[in-house]
């Protein structure tokens, strides 16, 4: 051990168990810290509604943040109470619906050839479906599903009521030299996080809404809980608007072929309008994401960490973004300041 080359060798060793030790114990722990995620996600989400209400009540922080609050579960409360049982029995309506429709379909591909037989096409359907099947029952009566919820609102109320102290416990873990730049990079993921979700909750309610009325105008069955899922899903780009058109299309074929048409019109119409007219405008003072990347990002996410993983692999992309924006962007201003000195 009095070895200089041997006390090396032995730190080298000692990196790479801790390495591997690292992977392993984040394995073992990553649904615990998707939930912490998650609950950070809701504390920017509340921090971007203090902000928002303090451009017209000059208040303090601590009032402002009492008055998101009080208005989010205000809001909840009332919704629930005036569509709460109808809400419940349009979702179990919504999935008696999806297996008829389902075993229809794959009646008429066994027939046309298509799949070798009727078992095949309805395991693909459960399948396709399958986080449709876990969003009503989680919407219904799943406990775990509830507690995680409770724990995420819970971590968000904590970390948006004294966001600095969190802030500041996370610069004590980072080495002394590096607490500036973490700090700065720290800073730029925040904002930039609260811009991503004011964007998506915008986005949210806007096609949710129109979803709704367009479908109701149209006679859809069970316009309330499709536009609920619509506005829901939109926190997912891409992968969300696909579940909702096809529950969309599925639900008014159900009640015929005039209001099937009608919901592919719906459908198309609204996804038209998101895709010119409210993306944009959010992009234009939001972060924009390529969707090729954001795709790319939510499948590795889903695989890797199911629905919740599916649900933040947005907020994640958007944050190592940012980091790598601030890590090409140190790197040049180093490269500059050596020129600079070579130069001299």
């Amino acid at each position: 051990m009095r070895d200089p080359a041997t006390r090396r060798e032995l730190k080298k060793a000692v990196v790479w168990f801790g390495v591997g030790g690292a992977v392993a114990l984040l394995v073992l722990l990553i649904q615990p810290l998707l939930i912490i995620f998650a609950g950070l996600v809701f504390a920017s989400m509340l921090e971007g509604g203090v902000r928002l209400l303090g451009k017209v009540l000059p208040i303090g922080r601590g009032w402002r943040l009492l008055i998101v609050v009080l208005l989010t579960v205000a809001f909840i409360v009332v919704t629930v109470y005036q569509t709460g049982a109808g809400i419940a029995i349009q979702f179990a309506q919504l999935q008696a619906t999806l297996l008829i429709q389902a075993e229809r379909l794959s009646v008429w591909a066994s027939g046309q050839g298509i799949m070798p037989g009727m078992a095949d096409l309805k395991d693909i359907m459960q399948q396709a479906l399958g986080s449709v099947g876990r969003l009503t029952s989680w919407v219904g009566t799943a406990l775990g599903a509830l507690t995680t919820i409770f724990m995420i609102l819970v971590i968000g109320l904590f970390v948006a009521i004294e966001p600095r102290i969190y802030e500041q416990g996370l610069q004590w873990m980072v080495p002394t030299d590096f607490r500036g730049e973490f700090a700065l990079t720290f800073d730029r993921m925040s904002r930039q996080l609260r811009r991503l979700l004011a964007g998506r909750l915008l986005g949210m309610a806007i096609e949710g809404v129109m979803t709704w009325i367009a479908l109701m105008i149209a006679g859809v069955p069970m316009a309330m809980v499709l536009g609920i899922i619509t506005g829901m899903l939109a926190f997912i780009p891409n992968v969300g608007a696909i579940v909702s058109g096809s529950l969309m299309i599925a639900v008014g074929f159900s009640a015929g072929l005039h209001t099937g048409i009608a919901a592919i019109v719906v459908y198309v119409l609204i996804q038209t309008f998101d895709g010119y007219v409210v993306i944009p405008m959010v992009a234009r003072r939001t972060v924009e994401l390529p969707p090729a990347l954001t795709l790319s990002m939510q499948i590795l996410a889903s695989t890797l960490f199911g629905v919740l993983g599916l649900m933040l692999a947005d907020p994640m992309t958007a944050m190592i973004k940012v980091a790598l924006e601030r890590n090409s962007q140190r790197t040049a201003e180093e490269d500059e300041e050596a020129g600079a000195d070579t130069g001299g």
